[in-house]
């Protein structure tokens, strides 16, 4: 893999020394690469002149690698019009995806199996294949453009083991067997190895031509939030669906036993894309599904995975583990026996049962973080770890600066007093302990512990209305912004994205096209054969217009009959073509009402942006007055408006 594009640095500036190791196994080819029709396919790809009809004929000789593209085609494309050659799954998925899927297909085909004895190859695919079926699934909840790139980059999100392994066998089996905690996965292979496997990601998906704003943040999918994103932007989105994906397919590889267990942040990780636990549980559920279709078009075993709301509903529950344990525990710490047996009676005479007992600090400290006491009673004076330097540690703590503590002691001098108060005392009792003094002392201690409940729950509840709240407001803004006949996005949403194109067109220099299009006599439909057979014809129209369009044009409906598809990086010719190829499919489908089929055609006007146009708003009335021509002209034809005349043809 020489001559490749410079690594990202922001995801791998941060160690110098990796990014020097990974530079050097780079240029001695020993990282995974592909072969064969793949890499026919990434040469020719480097080529500024290659055209999609050359890589259709290269992917044909891979009859695998044309079904994988077709499946992926076709499945992007929904109930719209389906590709039915290579050559038009490649127009539909774009150059530099096919690209990248053939890299991620080739490496899948190349190392079912390899030397590195402790990796599993086969859940490391298995878990890489529902990583990309995921990415393209949460994609599309999160209106994240280009589905098909999230599934090829969701798919080599984790290449870097795989690197490690076919670099280091030996060595990365070794540290595998030695990594009891996956989190500490990176750092041992940084001390290690001199890199871990996200700076490998990186490189690789840089190979592969993956742009720099996907690289980023799969980079930091282990831990988005680390990664300083700002919140709601596009990589922090991005970031949180790597990581989203990842936890799914842990899940869907841990052994049943902990599956359950997992469930409660899958469905936390589900409402920060506005989805609720039913919904999430289907969006899951399909991907289960789709990621065992592509297992079987893979040759990669997966697992059978029960339904989601089944994993769901044996997850514990907040309730059943409060349950578990006393509702106001205490732990008594006192290293003399008789005065520790002597105090445990007293205290549990107050509280109405047996409190925890240690011996001495360390002892203390290990006992809290098992069993989360709510108020802790110390002796000062006492061996290996005493009251003021465990209190110091239990504060130091994010657990352990909630819980009440009492300190014993022997002395009552103020600067005795203020030096542990200092350490995070909240009370004291002077020794021997007058037990009238240890009741009012506890019952403090008990009514600060009431309302610290009372706030936690009270907090709980509100973070909890939080998200119901944030995911009714998703919801909202979805509905305000989509036509709820067709599903398309609706006039107010295709005007907001046409106005941000037309400023990063300005900016860039690009062109920009849009295309307007009515339905011929959609009014005699109407008339003839009543609204229902009219809405329907407006969803078919809208599926088929949603199937043929290219990756990254945008549609909307702009009310009544007619819709917009808005053109990105594209000239009148390219848009002119679009609409011929719009208006054909449109042509050549037929509408089953009762036992007649329905002819349906429309009518195009394309325009594209011009210098003297003011703003979104002229090209727009330019494509309507196009349309306006086609309508006049005869329908079922597209014109176009170009130096301010309209006429048919893209000249």
């Amino acid at each position: 893999m020489n001559d490749k594009a410079p690594v990202p640095g922001a995801a791998t500036g941060r160690h110098p020394e990796s990014l020097l190791k990974i530079e050097q196994l780079r240029a001695s080819g020993r990282l995974p690469s592909p072969k064969g029709v793949a890499l026919a396919i990434m040469e020719s790809c480097r080529q500024a002149d290659v055209t999609t009809d050359e890589i259709a004929r290269v992917v044909q000789s891979d009859p695998a690698l044309t079904g994988r593209l077709l499946r992926l085609a076709n499945s992007a494309a929904g109930r719209g019009r389906s590709a039915a050659s290579i050559s038009d799954a490649v127009m539909r998925l774009g150059l530099n995806t096919v690209h990248q899927l053939a890299m991620g297909f080739s490496l899948v085909d190349q190392y079912p199996n390899g030397p590195c004895k402790a990796f599993d190859y086969t859940a490391y695919w298995s878990h890489s294949l529902l990583m990309a079926v995921t990415m393209r699934a949460l994609g599309s909840v999160g209106r994240v453009k280009g589905s098909d790139e999230l599934f090829a980059c969701g798919l080599l999100a984790r290449i870097g083991c795989l690197a490690l392994a076919t670099v280091h066998p030996a060595e990365y089996s070794a540290l595998l067997e030695q990594c009891t905690d996956p989190t500490q996965l990176a750092a041992l292979e940084r001390e290690h190895l001199q890199a871990d496997h996200n700076e490998f990601t990186a490189v690789i998906l840089a190979d592969c031509g993956f742009p720099s704003n996907l690289i980023e943040p799969a980079y930091h999918h282990e831990n988005p939030d680390a990664a300083g994103y700002s919140d709601g932007s596009r990589p922090y989105l991005l970031a949180h669906l790597f990581h989203h994906a990842k936890r799914l397919a842990d899940m869907a590889l841990a052994p049943q036993a902990l599956r359950a267990g997992m469930v409660p942040e899958l469905l936390l990780l589900g409402g920060r894309l506005g989805l609720d636990a039913v919904d999430h549980g289907k969006l899951v559920d399909a991907i289960v599904a789709e990621w065992q279709e592509w297992a079987k078009l893979l040759a990669v075993p997966v697992a059978a995975l029960p339904p989601f709301a089944a994993m769901a509903a044996a997850a514990p529950r907040i309730e059943e583990e409060q349950a578990a344990y006393p509702p106001m525990r205490v732990l008594l710490v006192e290293d003399d026996r008789a005065t520790r047996a002597m105090m445990e009676a007293v205290l549990g005479n107050i509280v109405g049962r047996k409190v925890l007992s240690a011996g001495n600090g360390r002892e203390a400290m290990a006992m809290a973080l098992e069993t989360m006491p709510r108020i802790i009673i110390t002796d000062w004076h006492m061996p290996v770890m005493d009251g003021v330097e465990f209190c110091r540690a239990l504060r130091a703590t994010e657990w352990g600066q909630s819980m009440y503590v009492i300190m014993l002691t022997g002395v009552e001098t103020d600067e005795d007093i203020v030096h542990a108060f200092e350490a995070g005392v909240d009370d004291y009792v002077v020794k021997p302990v007058n037990v009238r003094s240890l009741r009012a002392r506890m019952r403090a201690a008990l009514h600060y512990v009431q309302l610290l409940e009372a706030w936690e729950k009270d907090r709980a509840q509100l973070k909890q209305f939080a998200a119901d709240l944030a995911i009714s407001n998703r919801k909202l803004q979805h509905v305000a912004l989509t036509d709820l006949l067709t599903g398309l996005p609706n006039r107010r949403a295709g005007l907001g994205v046409l106005d941000q194109m037309w400023s990063a067109a300005t900016r860039s220099g690009h062109g920009l096209a849009v295309l307007m299009l009515d339905i011929d006599r959609f009014k005699s439909i109407n008339d003839t054969h009543g609204h229902a057979v009219g809405d329907k014809v407006l969803s078919e129209v809208g599926k088929v217009i949603r199937g043929t369009v290219r990756n990254g044009d945008q549609i909307c409906r702009l009310g009544g009959e007619e819709f917009l598809v808005i053109c990105p990086n594209a000239n009148l010719s390219s848009a002119y073509l679009a609409a011929e190829r719009l208006r054909r499919a449109v042509d050549t489908t037929g509408i089953t009402v009762g036992a007649t089929t329905l002819r349906i055609s429309i009518s195009l006007g394309v325009a594209c942006k011009e210098a003297e146009m003011p703003d979104a708003g002229a090209l727009v009335s330019a494509a309507d007055k196009a349309l306006y021509g086609a309508k006049h002209g005869g329908r079922n034809q597209s014109w176009v408006h170009s130096g301010g005349k309209v006429h048919g043809g893209p000249t």
